[in-house]
């Protein structure tokens, strides 16, 4: 049997999680003196709340080696395979973690997919490992299948506010000061690299809005796999992202939220599409 293995990175809700039959290892919240297991304590409805209502700005922690090794030891005992599709290592130590429990396992049913990647776009990625393994696909097959998708699910994805960035510590105050009397809107991608990029820096959420439809229009997109819009926290942003888009005459297969990982970063009005190119 082929189970596959995700961090809470992916956002998905533990009810996704038991559906879709996935082992899950949660990343470490620390916010407001608090420390929660992304997901699993603390929803993103309820990181949101927190975030908008605290001072502190929230820290994450990577998964212990041990917390991988617990599932790799059952998994060795019941002879399963376990394909784990993590969160980029460019952004966490994840990988690294999941690499060490694999040695100190010592299990050669065990395979990890840095998905060089986060949030949604993992999702699309384990969905596609799914599907393959329906498909009565091998472990090897499956993960040889994740390695050449992974870089072909973009992200383009407007902020609304500045203030996220600059109390992460990825700008500073002058900077995200003079940003907002210029209602700048960045909108930003993940690279190959599996780090965050800024696509373009737009004057206003309508120049923003019009910048991400352009930059999908630009593109050849694979029609095997679904268009996602996303939001943070509050859709009002996304519906009107959502209203060009079917405008257009796209199909937007659902709406997700962006939970903890990437949404401290981006702050709760955040909007966005995800998709598979060719």
């Amino acid at each position: 049997m082929i189970r596959i293995l995700v961090d809470s990175s992916t956002d998905f809700t533990m009810e996704e999680v038991s559906a879709k039959n996935l082992y899950h290892v949660p990343l470490t919240i620390s916010l407001n003196g608090q420390d929660y297991l992304s997901g699993e304590n603390l929803t993103s409805d309820q990181f949101y709340e927190l975030l908008t209502t605290g001072e502190d700005f929230p820290k994450t922690s990577q998964p212990s080696p041990q917390a991988f090794a617990e599932i790799f030891e059952k998994a060795k005992k019941q002879g399963e395979e376990i394909i784990c599709v993590l969160l980029s290592s460019a952004l966490s130590g994840t990988c690294q973690s999941a690499h060490l429990a694999k040695d100190m396992v010592d299990y050669d049913g065990i395979y990890i997919v840095d998905s060089l990647t986060a949030t949604i776009m993992t999702r699309v990625i384990v969905d596609y490992g799914l599907t393959l393994i329906e498909q009565g696909k091998s472990a090897p097959e499956i993960v040889n299948a994740l390695e050449s998708i992974k870089s072909k699910v973009k992200v383009a994805a407007g902020i609304d506010t500045l203030e996220y960035l600059y109390r992460g510590g990825r700008l500073n105050k002058a900077t995200a000061t003079i940003g907002e009397l210029a209602n700048l809107k960045p909108v930003i991608s993940v690279t190959e690299e599996g780090t965050v990029s800024i696509l373009g820096k737009c004057i206003g959420k309508n120049k923003a809005l019009q910048f991400i439809l352009k930059t999908l229009n630009s593109k050849e997109l694979n029609p095997d796999f679904p268009l996602y819009s996303v939001y943070a926290y509050g859709s009002e942003n996304t519906e009107k992202l959502e209203e060009k888009l079917t405008n257009e005459g796209y199909a937007i297969s659902a709406r997700l939220q962006l939970g903890s990982t990437i949404g401290a970063h981006v702050g709760p009005g955040a909007f966005g599409i995800i998709y598979v190119e060719k």
